[in-house]
């Protein structure tokens, strides 16, 4: 069964704040069992309101079913540790956090290249090291054990830094920067650009595609995780491939939201038939957690 990256605060195009980045997550990788890290996610996601309700936030939900508070990237980071410990859950130990920082969206490619953060600071241009600056002192500050898209989908040279960097104590995730393609996925394994993948069948196509990209990140010893889109349906057929190929992680949104929930009831459901087969890994199947 994979380790659930749970969506609980949305910035960036995602939502109308200060936040420039566009998911923060929390991943339940001490729990024993699928459903004992759901139940876990699923009281920090309701904690986590109450303390945005007592902040005076307000606490709708957005299209992946994540809070949009007008918060800082600092301060987003901080609830949700606020959140963690509420509901009960050691932070680092039992809950992680991991990132969609959507990297593509902050690139800014007029007059002089480089990333923008166009909420909270859009007078300064940030090149990719000063960008792994950043993170490197998240990582430090914060439990931080996934970040996807940090950078831009073709700052190549940037990836092979990070990874060379923090490869080797975070899982660094390529969405925009491998769109579920073979071809862009074999130059980012040559180029050691990113440890992990973000699978989503309808970004490639046809299911044989997506089958030979995650074959081929599992045999070069890449993460795998079976994504949602931002538009999506009561399918639940992301949540079949993760088990299927042992993807070992699935992204499929917040706890609320049943477009999103159905994924998490579908894995239910297979923890349920397999009887005390099913195997959990938590932490073990991020790389190199």
């Amino acid at each position: 069964l994979p380790t659930p990256m749970a969506n609980i605060i949305n910035g960036g195009h995602h939502a109308d704040n200060k936040i420039d980045f566009q998911e923060f997550m929390v991943m339940p990788v001490g729990a024993q069992t699928f459903s004992e890290g759901l139940r876990w996610i699923t009281e920090i996601f309701h904690a986590l309101k109450s303390i945005l309700q007592k902040g005076g936030h307000v606490t709708a939900v957005g299209d992946e079913g994540g809070f949009a508070p007008n918060l800082t990237n600092d301060q987003a980071l901080d609830v949700i540790m606020e959140a963690i410990v509420a509901a009960g859950y050691e932070p680092g130990k039992q809950i992680a956090i991991a990132l969609d920082c959507a990297s593509s969206e902050l690139y800014d490619e007029g007059g002089r290249e480089g990333y923008k953060f166009w909420k909270t600071n859009p007078d300064k241009l940030f090149n990719a090291d000063e960008m792994i600056e950043i993170y490197t002192k998240w990582v430090k500050d914060y439990p931080i054990v996934s970040i996807e898209d940090a950078l831009d989908q073709n700052d190549w040279d940037g990836f092979a830094k990070m990874t060379e960097i923090m490869g080797d104590k975070v899982q660094i995730v390529g969405d925009d920067l491998y769109v579920t393609n073979p071809a862009r996925l074999k130059k980012g394994i040559d180029m050691k650009a990113g440890n992990a993948i973000l699978i989503k069948v309808n970004q490639i196509g046809t299911v044989s595609e997506t089958l030979e990209a995650i074959k081929m990140a599992q045999q070069a010893g890449f993460g795998v995780v079976s994504s949602h889109r931002s538009g999506e349906t009561e399918d639940y057929f992301i949540a079949d491939l993760a088990v299927g190929t042992g993807a070992g992680q699935i992204k499929t949104g917040s706890l609320s939201r049943t477009d999103r929930v159905c994924k998490y009831n579908q894995l239910i459901r297979i923890e349920e038939q397999l009887q005390g087969d099913a195997i959990y890994k938590g932490g073990k199947a991020i790389y190199p957690f």
